[in-house]
């Protein structure tokens, strides 16, 4: 019964995939507008973080959806397809759950954020409103 269930979900996730992907490419808003001075300093706080996600999640859609509407240029990491990120996931953050956003500091120590809310917030207060307006 249970590999009944599983191939139940395999399948749904099939069908919906396309759709939720479909979705968040003609959804998906036009980044904030920044000065040069600003864009530069954005993207290098930037390269200090990573994405942990699935391509076809929608939690990690809604992550991706703010990175874009706030024009941020995070690297994106596939937790699913990539053994190597999957790994650092877990090893890193203690679980294998998407979204998840690694925030390095610069003395070494990495911040593992879950949640899309929390990590939306997040990126919000780092690099919302206020961040560009004043630049």
């Amino acid at each position: 019964m249970r590999i009944l269930i599983r191939y139940f979900f395999r399948g749904v996730r099939l069908v919906l995939s396309p759709i939720l992907l479909a979705s968040e490419k003609l959804s998906t808003p036009t980044a904030v507008e920044r000065s040069p001075e600003a864009r530069a300093n954005v993207d290098d706080a930037c390269t200090q973080l990573a994405l942990y996600q699935f391509q076809s999640c929608p939690f990690c859609i809604k992550v991706r959806k703010e990175i874009a509407r706030l024009g941020l240029k995070i690297e994106l990491r596939d937790a699913r397809n990539d053994l190597a990120h999957r790994q650092a996931l877990e090893t890193g953050g203690g679980r294998i759950k998407v979204p998840c956003l690694r925030i390095a500091s610069e003395d070494g120590h990495d911040e593992w954020l879950y949640e899309s809310d929390a990590i939306n917030a997040w990126l919000h207060h780092r690099f919302g409103d206020a961040q560009h307006q004043a630049a």
